[in-house]
């Protein structure tokens, strides 16, 4: 299967999904938007911390699983061997969340557990882990010395030709969704964060494609609202 039929395919199972799946439980809607710092993990490893923020909007199956879109936008950067590279990114991808309150014996009735349990337990109920599928759309700005270009190719690399490529890649998160406010149908806010760990599936974050495939990393901090009661 090529990579944009796997993205497709990802984007088929999230619309099947949101039009079939039907929860017991209210809220089940929620959008988010935040910022972070991002940095790169590429051939020119002197790493600089740069802005990112992102949007986002997720669906949940059952209280402590979800499936969602997300946006980003943020700038990688890096120097070294005399070089330097700035990529303004843009990224999306469809993921999938699975949080720590799917395994714990939680009260069937999701309004009567917000109402009654402690914050510690909401808390802990709302780490999670995930991954999904995306793209990635590059706007390299690079400078490289000539003599660290031809160690590049003689070890054989290249400089990429292509500086404004759109890539697939694969998205993994960890975190965890603080909720905050109490209501009849669970809590409306909640403080959102999280860690994206992006692996990519070719060399050309940086303009220079070499042995290793690039990655970076995204730590953000967000607030996400949920929409919607169920009736």
């Amino acid at each position: 299967m090529s990579k944009q039929q796997l993205l497709f395919t990802f984007l088929g199972i999230f619309c099947l999904t949101i039009g079939t799946v039907s929860a017991q439980f209210s809220r089940p809607v929620s959008v988010g938007a935040g910022a972070g710092v991002s940095y790169n993990l590429t051939d020119l490893a002197n790493v600089e911390a740069n802005f990112a923020f992102y949007g986002e909007a997720d669906y949940l199956i059952t209280p402590f699983i979800s499936v969602g879109l997300h946006g980003e936008k943020g700038t990688l950067s890096g120097h070294g061997y005399n070089s330097d590279f700035k990529n303004r990114y843009f990224a999306g991808n469809v993921n999938g969340k699975v949080r720590l309150g799917q395994f714990l014996n939680h009260a069937a009735n999701y309004s009567n557990y917000t109402l009654q349990t402690n914050m510690l337990s909401r808390v802990l109920s709302n780490v999670y882990v995930g991954a999904g599928a995306g793209l990635v759309k590059n706007r390299i700005a690079r400078s490289i010395d000539p003599d660290y270009a031809n160690g590049i190719i003689n070890k054989g690399g290249e400089l990429a030709e292509d500086l404004g490529e759109i890539h697939f890649v694969l998205p993994l998160n960890v975190g965890v969704d603080i909720p905050f406010g109490r209501t009849l149908y669970g809590p409306q806010w909640a403080i959102n964060v999280n860690y994206q760990h992006t692996l990519t599936f070719n060399d050309n974050l940086d303009g220079v494609v070499n042995n290793n495939n690039d990655q970076y990393g995204f730590v953000s901090l967000g607030v996400k609202y949920a929409l919607f009661n169920r009736k």
